[in-house]
């Protein structure tokens, strides 16, 4: 019935319920959990987005939105008797406006072709997660990504203007605009980074800013992590926001090394980043100014790049990070979680100890300037409870940012992965608040259910309680 439903108002091509055909959309980045979808449909214009999503409300029949399934949390995990519906087809770039400095595009464009389209004006969008070759920025929107930097330019929130969406009765609603204010409340932000729950994209309009005349990265080594944590504060103490500012530990550096050759100091127990743009005196003012707070916080070493060339260079190991964890690690998984800058060092330490604990190994790649972390846990999943006790791990990472002030996501969302932290960091209360904004756009939870908000149950089964200034509240009464 929704197959030939579906198939009466999308062409044959664009309905997809075969095992073979549907098998590529079994999971997204986050490829440890897998579930074949019911049907896949591919449409490739707004008019057909709202026929699938009047279809899928009238037969009570759920979806997942899925963009270029590069996401790292289970967000676009399929539901065995649901829809999966892809953007992947509508990737035009509506309008390109130099003056105004913005892109109207469709959700299937991916990050990088956006910055691609407008460098003949000079131009070039901002957030660049590491995947932002081949990531889309309907999925963009869906997660609030960011990338190495969003310290000094922002996540996709701070870069997205307009987004075009439809409900899941099928109505097509504007949220921002290109005007500086809009009437109302202010829904985009709560759109944005809202994992496919709320509506489906159609069409995006970002913020475009002009290429710096002048790039240039300082890659320093220290010979101790808690060094390096404090030498990411003593930056942003100093008064000055890079444009890029990330650390990596000695596992990453050694992980990297052999893959790309960018001149890591495989030695080093950590190594930082630090990325200075605009123009050309500005670049060499900042760039001293950084190299004096890099060596009263113990630098050993310092290098700072001389051409683009070697720019690209010293960014390329972070850049490739993730698929250097291939040459050391049968298997990976990314956590990604957020604290405060000046617990750094802690964490990190917290991170080696976890390492004994679980008996497994963990490269650290972190967006240090905004405090976002992104362990790497290396696991064989051919061992008999290797990945479970991965699992354990990350879950002790994520509940030990929460313990510091920070957040159990910064960039990947929450999706299937961290719903368990999400009973660790909100109390039922906030929870309950969530689900209300969550029930005012779609009434009738079809649209991704099952991610980003835990219910009561999973919190009593997993066993946690929300924890307010060191109290728990009604203390007295038992527990599950």
């Amino acid at each position: 019935m929704v197959v030939n439903a579906l198939r009466a108002v999308l062409p044959e091509r664009a309905v997809l319920f075969q095992a073979e055909d549907t098998r590529p959309y079994e999971c997204d980045g986050l490829s440890v959990f897998t579930q074949l979808p019911m049907v896949v449909v591919l449409p490739d214009s707004e008019e057909q987005v709202v026929a699938i999503l009047k279809i899928c409300n009238a037969l009570k029949v759920r979806i997942v939105p899925r963009g270029a399934g590069t996401g790292l949390s289970g967000g676009a995990l399929p539901i065995a008797d649901g829809v999966v519906l892809s953007t992947a087809r509508m990737s035009r770039i509506v309008n390109v406006d130099p003056y105004a400095r913005t892109a109207v595009v469709q959700p299937g464009v991916r990050n990088l072709a956006i910055s691609e389209a407008v460098a003949q004006h000079g131009l070039y969008y901002a957030p660049d997660p590491s995947s932002q070759i081949a990531c889309s920025i309907g999925g963009n929107v869906a997660e609030n990504s960011g990338g190495v930097h969003c310290l000094k330019y922002g996540l996709t929130v701070h870069n997205v203007m307009r987004v075009r969406m439809v409900t899941i009765e099928g109505d097509v609603i504007e949220l921002g605009g290109t005007a500086l204010d809009a009437p109302g409340l202010d829904l985009l932000p709560v759109f944005i980074g809202s994992e496919g729950m709320l509506g489906v994209v159609t069409e995006v309009t970002v913020r475009l800013i002009p290429k710096p005349r002048q790039a240039r990265v300082i890659l320093a080594s220290f010979d101790d992590v808690v060094k390096g944590g404090n030498a990411v504060a003593g930056v942003i103490a100093a008064g000055i926001i890079p444009a890029g500012l990330e650390m990596m530990d000695k596992t990453s550096s050694r992980m990297v090394e052999p893959f790309v050759k960018a001149g890591y100091d495989i030695d080093a127990e950590a190594i930082l980043l630090c990325e200075s743009d605009g123009i050309p005196e500005e670049v060499e003012e900042e760039i001293a100014r950084m190299i004096a707070v890099l060596e009263k916080s113990g630098a050993t070493a310092i290098a700072v790049s001389n051409s683009e060339e070697e720019r690209l260079r010293f960014w390329s190991g972070r850049k490739n990070a993730f698929p250097a964890a291939g040459r050391i690690s049968p298997d990976y998984y990314c956590i990604d979680g957020t604290i405060p800058r000046r617990a750094l060092a802690d964490v990190l330490l917290g991170i080696q100890r976890m390492e004994e604990k679980y008996g497994l190994r963990c490269a650290n790649v972190f967006h240090a300037g905004d405090g976002n972390l992104h362990p790497l846990i290396l696991f064989d999943a051919n061992q008999e409870g290797e990945f479970h006790r991965a699992e354990m791990f990350g879950a002790e990472i994520l509940e030990m940012c929460v313990e510091f002030g920070g957040s159990i996501t910064g960039e990947h969302g929450v999706g299937l992965e961290k719903i368990n932290q999400m009973c660790v960091q909100f109390s039922r209360s906030e929870m309950d608040a969530f689900l209300a904004v969550k029930a005012a756009f779609d009434p009738p939870m079809l649209l991704n259910p099952t991610k980003a908000i835990p219910t009561l149950q999973r919190c009593a089964e997993y066993g946690k309680m929300h924890v307010r200034r060191g109290m728990l509240k009604f203390a007295d009464l038992p527990r599950f």
